[in-house]
C-alpha cells in the first residue's frame, strides 16, 4: 500500500468514526500530515490523539492550521457545520470517506465484503486468514486480534475491504471478488424501495471482475463468476455437520471438490458459522491453502460488539452486539437464547436512526418480543432530524411482553438494568443491542454486572 503521491495533508470531519480512522490511520502511516474533527470524545479519536493525530471538539475553523488540506468528510457531519463551510468556502477539495477508500485501493486487488449483514465479522476473519500470505484491511470495527480497524503489509497488493452499501459507497471501489452476504432491504432513505436497494447491489456486483461469493437465495447479474455459499444446505460451498463440544464448536466445509473435516471456530457462535463459510471461500479463491484455512479460522478472535460475551457466570451472563436491523437483532437474541436457553434474558435496545426505525418498526417490535423483557433507549438520530411520530415510546407500544417496556435515558439505564438483574429470583442474561452510542455504556455495564457475579 503507499500514500497517494499529490496528498500530503489530510483532515477529517468526523475522525471518530470507524471507517474515516482507519483511514486517518492509514495516510498517517505513509507519513502524512493528518488531523480531524469530530463532535465527542471517544476511546477511538484517545487512541488516535495517542497514536499523534490532532483532533479538536469544537466546530471552529479558528482552531484549524493553515495548510493545504484535502478534506475526508463522512455524511455523520452535517454540510451546515461551520468547518464544511470553511473549508468549502476555502476551496480545498472535499471527499467523501468512500471516495477516497476508493482511490486508495484502486491499484491494488480488492476483495470487498458487502451485504446488508455480518459485513464486519466476515471482513475480519477474512482479513486474518489472509495475514500469513501478506494483506492490507480496511474494517468497520476492530479486529479483537489485531486490536485495531487498520491492517497494513507494504509487500501486499491484497486488500481486503468492507463495502458498505450506505450512500451507495460501495459504487466507489473497484472490487476483484466480493463476498455478498444478504440483500435484506435497509437504508430507505437512500434506496427509497426494496427494489431500490437490489438495484444498488446488481451496481456494485458489476463492478466485480473476477468472482463474487453469494449467499445462497439471493440473486445478482455480473460478469464476475457467481458462487453460492450456505450452511447445511448445497451451494458451491458449503458448512455442515455443525457441532459444539465442551465450548468449542466444529464444522466441515465443502468446495465443488475437496473438504475439510474438524475445522473449528475461534468464536464458538453458531452464526458465525456462516461468516466463516464465506470468508474460507473468498481465501480459497485467493490462493489461500488448506492449512492456511483451517489455523486462520480457529486462531479468529472476532470483532469488538459483535456478540462479545462480557461476563459469564453461573448467576448472571452479559453479552453487547452492535445488531441495528431486524434480522440482526433476531441473530443476537436468537443466539443469546441457544447460549442461555434457561435464564431470564433481559435485552437493552437503542434504535438507530429515525427513518430505519419508522420504515422496519413492526419487525424491530416483533424482534424485541422474543426476549423475556425489553429496555428502549431513545432513537440515535446520527446524521437525521426526529421524525413526527417516529419513537421509542411508540416502539415500545407495540412489543409483546409480559413485563413493562421501560424507555430510559443513558444515564439511568446501568443502575436501572443491574437492580433487575439482582431482583430476579433466577440466573439472568443481559443482551445490550444497537450502533449508535450505547457502546459507551458498556465499560461501566460490565463492571457493575461483574459486582453483581461475584
Amino acid at each position: 500500500m503507499r500514500a497517494l503521491p499529490s496528498i500530503k495533508s489530510l483532515y477529517f470531519l468526523g475522525i471518530g468514526g470507524i471507517g474515516m480512522s482507519a483511514l486517518a490511520r492509514y495516510f498517517a502511516a505513509c507519513g502524512c500530515r493528518v488531523e480531524g474533527y469530530d463532535r465527542t470524545p471517544s476511546p477511538l479519536t484517545r487512541e488516535l490523539e495517542k497514536e499523534g493525530i490532532g483532533i479538536i471538539y469544537t466546530d471552529s475553523p479558528c482552531e484549524v492550521a493553515e495548510a493545504d488540506w484535502t478534506v475526508v468528510w463522512t455524511p455523520a457531519v452535517p454540510m451546515q457545520t461551520q468547518l464544511y463551510q470553511y473549508f468549502h468556502k476555502k476551496g480545498m477539495p472535499i471527499l467523501k470517506r468512500s471516495e477516497m477508500l476508493g482511490r486508495v485501493t484502486s491499484d491494488m486487488r480488492s476483495l470487498c465484503v458487502a451485504g446488508t449483514h455480518g459485513k464486519t465479522s466476515t471482513a475480519a476473519l477474512l482479513a486474518h486468514i489472509l495475514k500469513p500470505i501478506g494483506v492490507n484491511a480496511f474494517l468497520g470495527g476492530i479486529s479483537i486480534n489485531e486490536g485495531l480497524n487498520l491492517m497494513m503489509d507494504t509487500e501486499s497488493d491484497l486488500v481486503v475491504v468492507e463495502a458498505d452499501e450506505f450512500d451507495r459507497s460501495f459504487l466507489h471501489l473497484k472490487p476483484a471478488m466480493s463476498v455478498i452476504t444478504a440483500i435484506d432491504p435497509d437504508h430507505l432513505d437512500i434506496y427509497a424501495t426494496s427494489e431500490g436497494y437490489h438495484e444498488g447491489f446488481e451496481q456494485y456486483a458489476q463492478l466485480v471482475t473476477d468472482a463474487i461469493v453469494i449467499k445462497k437465495g439471493y440473486k445478482v447479474k455480473s460478469k464476475a463468476q457467481i458462487y453460492t455459499y450456505g450452511v447445511n444446505e448445497d451451494a458451491d460451498f458449503y458448512s455442515d455437520n455443525v457441532r459444539i463440544d465442551s465450548g468449542r464448536l466444529f464444522f466441515d466445509w465443502h468446495t465443488r471438490d475437496t473438504y475439510l473435516t474438524d475445522v473449528e471456530l475461534g468464536v464458538p457462535v453458531l452464526f458465525n458459522v456462516e461468516n466463516a463459510t464465506s470468508a474460507m471461500a473468498l481465501a480459497h479463491l485467493a490462493g489461500a491453502d488448506e492449512q492456511t484455512l483451517r489455523e486462520g479460522v480457529r486462531t479468529y478472535r472476532g470483532v469488538l460488539r459483535r456478540f462479545n460475551v462480557h461476563v459469564q457466570s453461573p448467576k448472571v451472563a452479559y453479552i453487547d452486539d452492535y445488531a441495528h436491523h431486524p434480522k440482526e437483532l433476531l441473530t443476537a437474541i436468537r443466539s443469546a437464547r441457544q447460549l442461555y436457553s434457561e435464564r431470564h434474558l433481559i435485552g437493552v435496545f437503542q434504535p438507530h436512526l429515525f427513518t430505519r426505525t419508522r420504515d422496519f418498526m413492526d419487525e424491530f417490535a416483533a424482534a424485541l418480543s422474543e426476549l423475556d423483557e425489553v429496555v428502549l433507549l431513545p432513537v440515535y438520530p446520527a446524521r437525521e432530524e426526529p421524525i413526527k411520530g417516529i419513537t421509542s415510546e411508540v416502539l415500545a407500544s407495540r412489543i409483546e411482553s409480559s413485563y413493562p417496556v421501560r424507555v430510559l435515558q443513558k444515564s439511568d439505564l446501568t443502575g436501572y438494568v443491574c437492580e433487575r438483574v439482582r431482583s430476579i429470583n433466577t440466573q439472568t442474561a443481559v443482551l445490550t443491542l444497537g450502533a449508535g452510542d450505547i457502546d459507551r455504556l458498556v465499560p461501566e455495564m460490565k463492571e457493575q454486572i461483574k459486582q453483581i457475579s461475584l
